[in-house]
């Protein structure tokens, strides 16, 4: 597992694929952090806080894990990639891991410099800042997202093997299913991998502020993320391991 993960590292440190996605992430976050902080006023330390929860490396890493795994099928590389570790389980298993650390160091880069950003531009224009242990809180929480929904991608792109099938359907569920199922049925959305359990962990909640007492609580969260991640990747273990690589 090791070297799979080590190899897998490689893949992602030498792809123009992370880098412009790394840039694109930091470049959107900080526009919504920038514009942020130097239009409003008056705000609490708590919605500053939440402000600093405006990291959007989490949906660029679950499309960069999609992308990652299901470009194996869409570029005809999986069967070499097979033939050089022949336990697919152990190299789903690896690329799992390594889109994981991924998310964790693309959403770090993220959400350091969106704080330090958005607290020097607060500071200049004499507004709330928001406390140091609030910073770490939210860091923590999404560092952990981003580790999951890395994870999460690399499932998703196994199962369906076709990456704009899979890229769209990211897309509709992130943006369309579960932002709709928040809204009319909160009880079930509360509990959806890409926005309704991410937003238990952070504790913010992004498509309708007005019922947070819904959100999942943190640890629950986690589990709901760890049981999606392990049904999708039972499902594509199994694919893996009975169907054809072509």
């Amino acid at each position: 597992m090791s070297a799979l993960l080590q190899a897998e590292l490689l893949k992602l440190r030498t792809t123009r694929t992370f880098v412009a996605l790394v840039a694109a992430s930091l470049a959107l976050s900080l526009l919504v952090v920038g514009l942020v902080s130097m239009l409003a006023s008056d705000l609490t330390e708590q919605e500053v806080r939440e402000l600093f929860t405006a990291d959007f490396a989490a949906i660029f890493i679950i499309l960069l894990g999609v992308i990652g795994m299901a470009g194996e099928w869409r570029h005809g590389t999986i069967t070499s990639t097979v033939l050089a570790a022949p336990d697919r389980i152990r190299l789903l298993g690896a690329k799992m891991l390594s889109y994981a650390a991924a998310g964790a160091l693309l959403s770090l880069i993220v959400t350091l410099t969106i704080m330090l950003v958005g607290s020097v531009i607060l500071s200049i224009r004499d507004e709330q800042t928001a406390a140091f242990s609030d910073l770490l809180d939210v860091l923590w929480r999404n560092l952990l997202v981003a580790t999951l929904v890395g994870a999460l991608g690399v499932g998703i792109g196994a199962l369906l093997r076709n990456q704009i099938v899979a890229i769209v359907g990211v897309l509709f569920v992130a943006f369309v299913l579960e932002p709709t199922l928040i809204a009319l049925a909160p009880e079930v959305g509360r509990y959806g991998p890409t926005q309704g359990a991410p937003e238990g962990i952070v504790q913010v909640a992004a498509f309708d502020g007005d019922d947070s007492d819904l959100l999942l609580a943190p640890g629950l969260a986690v589990l709901v993320m760890l049981g999606w991640i392990a049904l999708l990747f039972a499902a594509a273990a199994a694919r893996l391991r009975g169907g054809d690589l072509v």
